[in-house]
């Protein structure tokens, strides 16, 4: 059975160089976007946690640099923090985006469910290769985008259409759909049980 000091060198370290590493790789993801998101208020205290855990785990490998298991710990637990991230970053939906809908087919039905779902909408006519086209612009928090391409495949299934983030957005008609997020909704969607 191996000893205790050799258990503590090669299996506890680097354990905890990987929690560590994919702790504040994660948080620094998260940083990351809600930064590009101008949600400045929550980014330092982010930050502040980001770095505490980057220093426990450089200082616990410089303690241990002969040892390869703790170089194998700071790695993996750096791929896993990127994915730990993006991850609670997908989950938490932050932002509003644009659907641009470009369609020759009939929109009086897309267009009748979009009002009747009370989704921000604007439409102009425009020209393309193949004639007159109708351009939809369709402004929806994140967490809305998939209900809204299910609309859209439903009622115009042979559409193009690209999404695109929002960074802000000022003066929509529904005002429930603006890029603020307060506290209680941020660590409410990091839960694996909220909707």
């Amino acid at each position: 059975m191996p000893d205790k000091d050799f258990l503590i060198e090669w299996i506890l370290f680097p354990m905890i160089i990987f929690a560590s590493r994919a702790t504040d790789v994660s948080l620094g993801t998260l940083r990351s976007v809600l930064a590009n998101k101008g949600m400045k208020k929550m980014v330092p205290f982010i930050g502040f946690f980001e770095v505490l855990f980057w220093l426990f785990a450089i200082s616990t490998v410089m303690k241990n640099l002969s040892n390869f298991m703790c170089y194998l710990g700071w790695a993996g637990g750096y791929a896993t923090g990127i994915y730990i991230g993006l991850s609670i970053e997908e989950r938490l939906a932050i932002g509003t985006q644009v659907i641009r809908v470009f369609t020759q087919q009939e929109i009086t039905k897309l267009i009748n469910t979009l009002l009747e779902k009370n989704y921000s909408y604007t439409i102009l006519d425009g020209e393309g290769k193949k004639g007159a086209v109708k351009l939809i612009f369709i402004v929806v928090k994140r967490r809305d985008v998939s209900k809204v391409t299910e609309i859209i495949h439903q009622y115009v299934p042979q559409a193009f259409y690209s999404i695109e983030d929002i960074k802000r957005a000022k003066g929509l008609a529904n005002r429930n759909q603006t890029n603020s997020i307060s506290r209680q909704s941020f660590f409410k969607g990091l839960l694996p049980f909220s909707k």
